[in-house]
């Protein structure tokens, strides 16, 4: 507030006011704004107690998902688990899906269609399990990097006849990175070649360890395609769920995030939306990511309309302006004027957001970074061409320390870097490091869209110089030669015979 503003509200002259701060040793003109500590000691002073006005974000929907505190302890009831499903690829994550959607429909959904929105929910003792059937462990850190946690329980689906393979490795380490504890279904028990105990452990040579070897991993023997041990599983997931205390407020207006999104050329903007906190219900008005709308129709995952929506509930929703991105939240207001002011304002923020610099850390700019306090611990991943090369690289780099801030590495494989290393380096806010690997075409476009720094070297102990120099602030810049143009001098021209070649040069730019 200016010194005017307060003489107005107290119903005083502006130069007393002025008068008096300057008795306070503040010098202040009326047009002048005071901070709250001397706004405080001038009213003491008046003897007039004041409050500081709290100002609320109405554009802010993040806040819900921060800050819990405006929820009820005594409305809290317990709510469904959602899972996602990963592993390598051919071990087995369709089948499971398709024969939990198919034989295990939450009560009062059978003989329903199947539509994909991209989750659904089924029905195990008589509760529920909300499952995400997303691409795998791409999407899953994707929407990680736009702020979103969704998933409660990760199930990774191993073959008992492959054992762990490279996807298997990632997908433990995206489930790491984001906190979620490990289910372990060991699928293909069926097959001739299946061998448990070695998928035991190689899974525990990578950090996941069943509970019976001290782990706090549970690993539950399975054949999806059999149908056997499914059940098992499932009450496995539901005992997890119990001990992480799910619990959910269904009395507070909506908030939550989105799935899946996509155009329909006959509805519009369509978007899976799983509910988080409270009910969602037709016609309320809702903001989501930088866009607005009312819910006009409402549908779950068999295809039936619905007009309400509790915790941990996917539905596809219309009713919305624009098209929204996976991994966006939402929030529901109190009216339809006050979801257009703020779906407005955050098109407009995220307009300006766009056009500025994004500011990620890169090894030229980590010095700066750390002196700031903007990190803590400095995220790499490694791909190397052997697994003795990324081990050596893994276990050096651990060992660096600078000023108290380590080296944390998020993920460690052997192979080029893809666009899953990519997506995994902008949700850590990581760099890469390739050690004799190069980048796929896809993955060095993708690194430049999304501002990922990577690093390739053929020697140890220059990428353990590199990383402990940049920490120090000691990197030397890294220069790019840029070819702009060719000069080259040519002899004259022969229709110049009047001229004398040493007093006349030609220069030939290209």
């Amino acid at each position: 507030m200016t010194v005017a503003e307060i003489a107005k509200r107290i119903k005083r002259e502006p130069a007393e006011i002025v008068k008096k701060l300057f008795m306070m040793g503040v010098m202040a003109t009326q047009n002048q704004s005071l901070d709250g500590d001397t706004i405080e000691l001038l009213m003491v002073d008046y003897g007039i107690e004041a409050h500081a006005k709290v100002e609320v974000d109405n554009a802010d929907i993040e806040r819900f998902f921060v800050d819990e505190d405006y929820l009820d302890p005594d409305a809290l009831v317990e709510r469904p688990p959602v899972v996602t499903i990963m592993g390598h690829v051919d071990h087995g994550k369709t089948t499971l899906l398709d024969t939990l959607r198919n034989s295990r429909v939450a009560t009062g959904e059978a003989g329903g269609i199947t539509q994909h929105i991209g989750a659904y929910q089924i029905e195990e003792n008589g509760k529920k399990i909300t499952f995400l059937d997303t691409p795998g462990h791409a999407a899953f850190t994707s929407m990680r990097a736009r702020g979103a946690s969704v998933t409660d329980i990760t199930i990774l689906v191993v073959a008992a006849d492959d054992g762990v393979m490279p996807q298997t490795i990632e997908a433990i380490n995206h489930s790491k990175a984001a906190n979620v504890p490990i289910i372990v279904a060991i699928n293909k028990i069926d097959k001739p070649g299946a061998n448990p105990e070695r998928v035991i452990g190689e899974l525990a040579e990578y950090g996941v360890m069943s509970t019976a070897w001290g782990g706090d991993s549970e690993f539950v023997e399975i054949s999806a395609k059999f149908n056997q041990n499914i059940d098992e599983l499932l009450e496995t997931v539901l005992l997890v769920a119990e001990i992480q205390e799910l619990k959910a407020d269904p009395k507070v207006r909506a908030i939550g995030t989105v799935i899946e999104a996509r155009l329909d050329k006959g509805k519009g903007a369509v978007a899976t939306l799983l509910v988080q906190q409270g009910t969602l219900n037709v016609q309320d008005p809702i903001v989501v990511g930088n866009t607005f709308g009312r819910v006009r129709a409402m549908t779950n995952d068999r295809g039936r309309r619905v007009k309400v929506a509790g915790p941990s509930t996917p539905v596809s929703i219309t009713g919305l302006n624009e098209t929204p991105m996976a991994g966006d939240h939402f929030a529901v207001y109190e009216d339809e004027k006050a979801a257009r002011a703020a779906g407005e304002e955050r098109a407009k923020r995220a307009l300006m957001k766009q056009r500025q610099a994004t500011h990620r850390v890169s090894l030229e700019n980590l010095f700066d970074t750390l002196k700031a306090g903007e990190v803590k611990s400095v995220n790499v991943i490694i791909k190397a061409d052997v697994q003795g090369s990324a081990e050596a690289l893994t276990a050096s780099l651990q060992k660096i320390e600078v000023e108290g801030v380590k080296v944390t590495i998020v993920h460690s494989a052997v192979g080029a870097i893809n666009e899953s290393d990519v997506t995994l380096a902008e949700a850590s806010n990581a760099f890469i490091i390739g050690f004799n690997v190069r980048p796929t075409p896809q993955a060095r476009q993708q690194a430049e869209a999304d501002d990922v720094e990577m690093r390739l070297h053929s020697i140890i102990y220059k990428v353990i110089e590199e990383v402990e120099d940049a920490m120090k602030g000691m990197l030397d810049p890294e220069f790019e030669e840029k070819l702009l143009a060719k000069l080259s001098f040519v002899k004259p021209s022969r229709f110049l015979k009047s001229v004398p070649s040493a007093d006349l040069w030609w220069l030939a730019v290209k």
